[in-house]
């Protein structure tokens, strides 16, 4: 399982370096220059955000893994793929100054993350059947997941009627996993 926590903690390193090799510096030194870049630096945020959410839950995640099989392996890759879009997503958002159709396109790539996510947490609960805490575990954390996808999903034609509501969703779900379980809370 090593191999495998390896090869994705690589190409996530490598995602959030293209990110933030994509932030262009103001040509001039004052606030006005640096406030034009606003979208720029809220795309970046956003999306590091999501990113790092990402790499804390596959982490922790990928350990509950049984076997490097290739379920898993697939279902990584499919996650890996649709993370390596993000920094053209990011830049997309930024350099269109949150304009409505790169709104929809960044809600529908991290819609196509979420349901990634969703087939590897899958395999992983499929490798930890008879654990019932376990497949407990990932049931909600799929429930989350789903729940994501779908709003994830409606900020894809929300952003066209309003960037503001369909950026609210796509602040709020990040948000969202920052808050703790209730389950962990009662025990």
């Amino acid at each position: 399982m090593g191999r495998v926590e390896a090869f994705s903690d690589g190409v996530i390193a490598i995602i959030l370096t293209i990110m933030v090799l994509d932030l262009k510096v103001p040509q001039q030194a004052t606030v006005a220059a640096l406030l034009g870049i606003w979208p720029t630096l809220l795309a970046y945020a956003l999306s590091f955000l999501v990113v790092a959410i990402m790499w804390v839950n596959h982490h922790h995640e990928l350990r509950t893994a049984k076997r490097p099989d290739a379920a898993l392996l697939w279902s990584n890759n499919m996650l890996l793929f649709w993370m390596s879009l993000i920094p053209f997503v990011t830049r997309y958002l930024g350099d269109s100054h949150v304009a409505p159709l790169a709104v929809a396109v960044y809600a529908g790539e991290l819609a196509m993350c979420c349901v990634a996510f969703f087939w590897l947490q899958s395999v992983l609960c499929q490798h930890n059947l008879g654990n019932e805490a376990m497949e407990r575990q990932y049931r909600r954390m799929q429930a989350k997941a789903a729940l994501s996808i779908g709003l994830y999903v409606l900020a894809v034609p929300l952003a066209f009627m309003s960037v503001r509501l369909a950026m609210g969703i796509l602040i709020l779900i990040p948000i969202s996993y920052f808050l703790p379980d209730k389950e962990l809370l009662e025990a």
